[in-house]
């Protein structure tokens, strides 16, 4: 029961961060609404917060306050017919089928760059 919920609401954050990527990219939208998008990503993805996460439990929680929130004005100033196209867009994203086959060949790819650095610059 508990996983299900927590897939459920996964799935939303998801939908709902695409939503937000779309209307951001969308010319339509107000420049504040992107400029803010842009400060919520970049918030999201910086190792500098304000609270800094080595501080128990208040390290997370703005991580977990600050992006949400974020997500949701700027879902509230989105015009609506941005969000729509936005949702419709980000609908279509989610349901695209994922290429496991391509997948491994890309891990692939990786593990034989990193072996060939390992092998180049410790083993000379």
């Amino acid at each position: 029961m508990v996983l299900n919920t927590l897939k459920s609401w996964a799935k939303e954050i998801k939908q709902q961060t695409l939503t937000v990527y779309y209307a951001a990219r969308d010319p339509r939208s107000p420049l504040w609404v992107r400029l803010f998008a842009l400060f919520i990503v970049a918030y999201a993805i910086s190792p500098i917060d304000l609270i800094p996460d080595f501080i128990p439990v208040l390290g997370y929680l703005d991580d977990l306050l600050i992006v949400p929130l974020g997500l949701m004005l700027i879902i509230k100033f989105t015009p609506n017919i941005v969000l729509q196209d936005a949702k419709a867009l980000a609908e279509q994203s989610i349901e695209r089928p994922v290429s496991y086959i391509a997948a491994f060949c890309i891990g692939i790819i990786w593990l034989v760059l990193i072996g060939w650095c390992i092998h180049r610059f410790f083993f000379k």
